[in-house]
């Protein structure tokens, strides 16, 4: 595991960026120029995401995100895409910052993945996407749903409702990006909801979801304009 330069100074607010599954911090780039730009700091954090489960993958990361958190004197935020904000809410419940910000989420499966039901029994899948992939799905036991205990922070949540994937669209309900359905992405007591023109891959690259990254970050509300669906929590 490997984490991204991170810039920092004592008088920014941090924010920490979790790629999605099978994916990298490369993935967050755009964002996390766009980030910078504004006078946040950030760490975009590599891990390995195919190889351990989520209450694993919260360890392993915990050293560099508390390196970072020691290194800035204002708030640390969290931006999560996919199954990044999965392990947002793993890490937040296992090692809660002392100056925890705000914390959204891209395409994120919060009541679980229909994909990952119809393929979790299937050995390439398993194979490829690891034990993580095995705690995506909708169908939860106590041991992943005590992963996940209900949020007390502030959480705004950004689906897209575009598909690039042809035979998975055909396994979900619409609207839906692909991967995740609108519906499954929205969470009991997040603050706010918005859905934008995009397809699962493309949310983290997504000029308007960048936008409503930075605003929700800076205000604890998306922004009104360029926004198809709205609700808060």
């Amino acid at each position: 595991m490997s984490d991204r330069p991170a810039s920092a100074n004592a008088t920014q607010d941090g924010v920490v960026l979790l790629h999605g599954i099978s994916r990298t911090a490369r993935s967050f780039s755009k964002m996390q120029a766009a980030l910078e730009g504004c006078g946040f700091a950030t760490l975009n954090q590599d891990y390995a995401s195919r190889r351990k489960a989520l209450e694993a993958l919260a360890e392993d990361i915990h050293p560099s995100i508390q390196r970072f958190a020691d290194g800035i004197d204002g708030s640390l935020h969290f931006v999560g895409h996919s199954m990044g904000g999965l392990l947002a809410r793993v890490y937040i419940a296992r090692y809660r910052p002392k100056r925890l910000g705000r914390v959204v989420m891209l395409g994120t499966p919060n009541s679980g993945s229909e994909i990952a039901d119809r393929l979790k029994n299937i050995g390439a899948y398993r194979a490829f996407f690891g034990p993580a992939g095995q705690q995506l799905g909708t169908q939860r036991g106590a041991a992943i749903e005590a992963l996940f205990p209900p949020v007390d922070y502030c959480v705004g949540i950004i689906a897209g409702d575009r598909s690039i994937y042809p035979i998975t669209s055909a396994f979900l309900p619409k609207p839906h990006d692909g991967r995740v359905s609108v519906e499954n992405t929205r969470l009991d007591r997040m603050v706010d909801h918005v859905v934008v023109h995009t397809s699962h891959p493309w949310l983290v690259r997504n000029s308007v979801a960048i936008e409503q990254t930075i605003a929700f970050l800076r205000e604890g509300r998306f922004k009104p304009s360029a926004v198809i669906t709205r609700e808060s929590g």
